[in-house]
């Protein structure tokens, strides 16, 4: 689930207001940040739940990594109510090692849980 702090850099996730799916994220963009961080998942041999922070300069293209999260977090926690996928559950699978393919999506009963969510609403989180 792609997420977007609203608030510039240096506001703590926690402090910020949060939007899912982001908003000003052209589909260039999108992809760009989805490619890197696929990577990094990649190169660190990631297995279960794992979000990664960006900063991005939009009218240059430049990016950087802020934060790579291999756990659950409050982040986590805000895309499985966005999404209804269940990661916290799903990563406790993986780490027993099951794969995603042996996994039902809770949901439809059916389909396995080796697909990438995506929202056709918008979610806002709001702090106190």
């Amino acid at each position: 689930c792609n997420m977007e702090n609203i608030d510039p850099v240096g506001i703590h996730t926690g402090e910020s207001i949060v939007v899912a799916p982001s908003h000003t994220l052209n589909d260039y963009e999108y992809n760009m940040l989805r490619d890197t961080a696929i990577k990094v998942i990649r190169y660190f041999k990631i297995v279960g739940e794992c979000n990664i922070q960006f900063a991005l300069d939009p009218k240059s293209h430049d990016y950087y990594i802020i934060e790579v999260n291999a756990r659950l977090s409050r982040s986590s926690a805000l895309a499985s109510k966005a999404t209804g996928y269940p990661l916290a559950y799903i990563a406790a699978k993986l780490s027993l090692g099951m794969s995603l393919t042996d996994l039902k999506n809770s949901v439809t009963g059916e389909t396995t849980a080796c697909f990438e969510p995506s929202l056709d609403y918008c979610v806002v989180k709001i702090p106190r």
